[in-house]
């Protein structure tokens, strides 16, 4: 493997990290193995801290490939508690109010998730990575501040109800770049007349990348000493 030529590397991001400290594990680690003390790396994808799953790491030359990765549908399993929202549409923050339950049934979720399959607009979270006048929207939501952004045109390519405890739902969702699966939480909870957060998070699929292929980030280290490095570049 040629780490500085480039290399695309696929990693099941561990819960509470963030996408910027897998990024930095895996460049500390490729550092020291290569013995240099910069090499380029990123990845393909933001994942939220509460949120596990695929996440494409590129290094070297192969960072020019990010946003084709980018551009690929992905895949998760969203798990969603109904009759109860929080700021940040999950579990970063606490619940804020509480809703009635007892009129959903499952036949009813079922047939208002298909509502949203197709083009969506969808407004994203004020704790999410857009940026407002050149800040962070999670930064300034944090500080308490109002966040106000405007819609994305989104397309949803398939959701499926695959478990219904009500009030506690599981989705597969299948989608295009920039779907916050949160916001689609709290959509959905007001589409059944309540209120919704998500309560966990995987990304199971980026393009024909599955999990199974992937790396997992505490094992990363004992996995790069079994590689065959090159070390000179191929120019």
């Amino acid at each position: 493997m040629n780490f500085k030529e480039g290399e695309i590397l696929y990693f099941d991001k561990p819960l509470t990290w963030t996408s910027f400290q897998l990024v930095r594990h895996v460049r500390y680690n490729l550092c020291r193995r290569l013995s240099v003390k910069k090499l380029k790396v990123g990845h393909a994808g933001t994942l939220d801290p509460l949120a596990t799953g695929i996440m494409i790491v590129c290094t070297g030359k192969a960072t020019k490939r990010i946003e084709e990765f980018q551009y690929q549908s992905k895949e998760y399993i969203a798990s969603i508690r109904l009759g109860a929202t929080t700021p940040s549409f999950d579990l970063e923050k606490e619940i804020d109010a509480t809703y009635p339950t007892e009129h959903i049934t499952e036949e009813r979720v079922a047939e208002t998730l298909k509502a949203f399959t197709g083009q969506i607009q969808q407004i994203p979270p004020a704790f999410s990575a857009c940026k407002v006048d050149g800040t962070r929207a999670y930064d300034l939501a944090r500080k308490g501040k109002e966040v106000e952004l405007k819609p994305k045109l989104l397309v949803i390519d398939e959701i499926e109800l695959l478990e219904c405890n009500l009030p506690e739902i599981k989705i597969r969702v299948v989608c295009s770049k920039g779907t916050y699966i949160r916001a689609l939480a709290r959509d959905i909870g007001k589409a059944l007349d309540s209120g919704a957060h998500l309560t966990g998070l995987t990304r199971t699929r980026i393009g024909e990348i599955t999990l199974n292929r992937c790396i997992h980030a505490d094992t990363f280290p004992q996995w790069l000493e079994q590689q065959e490095i090159e070390t000179e570049d191929n120019n």
